[in-house]
């Protein structure tokens, strides 16, 4: 039991229509904010529309099933999530190879986590590797994605300041649904415009597809290993401390060893990542969850109800994100990664011995120049571990 079911007395409340509300608000929230990023990560691994609803389908259902089982065994708000970090980091960094390079991969990233989990070296790596190393790449991938905001400003001049201003707006009043209300006003935009129309939607359920996986030291070095790095530093890291600031004393390694399995054995239907989650979790583990801490795991088992129905769905969310005009994907996914792209550059540029490495892993991942077949991120992160070696000798 959590040390807040604990402090609480243990589990009274029941089920309420708040832990529902929740769920339904998280899935909405992770949900809307990032899946133009996941489907620009397919296309660039060269997925066609059938594959890259296989994506969707088999996150939603690796989402739901272990949102709800966690959240179930461990009597906590446990919500897991994809990478959107490491979905940027794809779109980026996949152009030139096959989706079964691809596939191998995510394979690779996941074998990564499963022997963190089972070793129990987590909080060891986090040492190892310094933070401003990783935000430093992390920022240097989604870079691409700030700027891709204004790609379009000269062929959708209307549609692009639109919703930058509605989001600045929307930042001040309810920050934590601006991505959605963002993508709902684009939505109302293109059909009032006549640019796509729902008629074009034909519902269906989805068709997992499988493709063989395809191993390419290249590929694996200069996506795989950024894949697991960005994932660690800024998917679960962020989210083991949304736990612990609430009280829950969730053991990590049992997390990371079931979510790296689960990725594992999925990754060929087009699972990349699953990872914890930290903005959605802070929606299920607040008190607008529920006032009893210990009743609030009730609203991480929603979430993954909702997210079974999403995986469900996979079909039906590409063809309607196929129909979108491409300005509002890059718009809504470029707006959705601001805030990430603004705090991990306020990390970069801070005093302290680690900015100059930081600032030239940034630059070099941020250049999108490759050596050897081997992309940006990867060199960007060896730069900057050689220029902390360097200072280090000097001294």
């Amino acid at each position: 039991m959590t040390a807040s079911a604990q402090q609480s007395g243990g589990d009274t409340a029941g089920w309420s229509s708040s832990h529902w509300v929740a769920g339904f608000v998280a899935v909405l929230v992770g949900f809307a904010s990032s899946v133009a990023i996941v489907f620009q990560a397919a296309e660039a691994a060269g997925a066609n529309a059938a594959q890259i609803a296989s994506w969707i389908g088999i996150l939603g259902f690796a989402m739901g099933v272990t949102c709800i089982g966690f959240s179930w065994y461990f009597k906590a708000p446990v919500l897991t999530a994809w990478s959107t970090p490491g979905a940027a980091l794809l779109a980026t960094s996949l152009s030139g190879y096959s989706l079964a390079e691809a596939v191998g991969v995510f394979m690779f990233s996941a074998l990564l986590t499963l022997l963190l989990g089972l070793s129990g070296w987590f909080d060891r790596l986090s040492k190892v590797l310094p933070l401003p190393l990783a935000n430093a790449m992390l920022a240097g991938i989604l870079l691409q994605f700030g700027l891709g905001i204004f790609r379009h400003l000269p062929q959708a001049p209307v549609l692009v300041i639109g919703l930058v201003l509605l989001f600045v707006l929307s930042r001040r009043f309810i920050a934590r649904y601006s991505i959605p209300l963002v993508l709902l006003a684009g939505v109302i935009f293109t059909l009032l415009r006549g640019e796509w129309s729902v008629q074009q939607l034909q519902p269906s359920l989805v068709q997992l597809e499988w493709v063989w996986p395809e191993f390419h030291w290249q590929a694996i070095l200069g996506v795989g290993l950024p894949l697991f790095i960005v994932t660690m530093s800024s998917q679960n890291l962020p989210g083991l401390a949304v736990l612990r600031s609430q009280g829950y004393q969730t053991p990590v390694s049992p997390l990371l060893t079931v979510t790296g399995l689960l990725t594992l054995v999925t990754a060929p239907f087009g699972n990349f990542s699953i990872n914890l989650a930290a903005i959605t979790a802070a929606i299920c583990s607040g008190p607008e969850a529920h006032p009893e801490p210990a009743s609030r795991y009730r609203a991480g088992i929603a979430a993954g109800v909702f997210y079974l129905l999403t995986g469900l769905a996979g079909s039906t969310i590409v063809a309607l994100f196929v129909a979108f005009p491409p300005a509002l994907v890059a718009v809504v996914a470029g707006l959705a990664l601001l805030v990430t792209i603004a705090g991990n550059l306020s990390v970069v540029t801070a005093e302290g011995p680690y900015r100059e490495a930081a600032m030239l892993t940034f630059l070099l991942t941020a250049s999108g120049v490759s050596f050897f077949g081997i992309a940006s991120a990867f060199w960007g992160l060896v730069l900057g571990l050689v220029v902390l070696l360097l200072q280090k000798w000097r001294a």
